[in-house]
């Protein structure tokens, strides 16, 4: 009887083998790895941005309700013909709840944020609003028949971001 054994050689991975593998899986999760930290890195912005437009939002619902000028009389009509845009900013006394037009906003400045119809979330305590009023009598803008409207600039600063600049006209109507 006749055995043939068949041996097999054995063959394993050398050192070499070894550390290449390691160097190109290293540079892979490397690179993997970066990607990840840029996208969680970003993944707030959303959620500030969201808030931002909110906050501008809040705050231009607010003054958009008031009349164009003092001189307005309510409603809108008959339409001041000759509106004055020489003294923007509150009239005399005036606090926020009292305001009546929109030039009287001019030069809020509110960090935090606040709401005439109650407490903003805490969330927001961090934030910055600032409003400015100016008249802008270029022909671009003719909402009512004539050149005057104003160009009301919310200001909104999240936390740790740039300033995000929010812009309506009102007519003088």
């Amino acid at each position: 009887m006749n055995m043939f054994v068949s041996q097999q050689k054995q063959r394993g991975v050398t050192l070499v083998e070894l550390v290449i593998s390691i160097v190109i899986l290293s540079i892979a999760m490397v690179a993997v790895m970066s990607s990840f930290s840029v996208s969680i890195g970003r993944s707030a912005d959303p959620l500030w941005r969201n808030k931002s437009l909110k906050l501008a939002q809040l705050y231009l619902d607010e003054i958009l309700s008031k009349n164009y000028d003092d001189a307005t009389p309510l409603g809108g009509l008959p339409v001041d013909t000759n509106p004055s845009c020489g003294s923007l900013g509150p009239d005399g006394g005036e606090t926020r709840a009292t305001y009546n037009d929109v030039d009287d906003y001019d030069g809020t400045v509110d960090a935090p944020p606040v709401s005439l119809v109650g407490g903003l979330d805490s969330a927001y305590d961090n934030y910055s609003v600032s409003v400015s009023v100016e008249c802008d009598n270029s022909n671009q803008v003719n909402a009512s028949g004539t050149n005057h409207a104003k160009k009301i600039s919310v200001t909104v600063t999240p936390p740790g971001q740039s300033d995000m600049v929010f812009a309506v006209y009102k007519g003088n109507f």
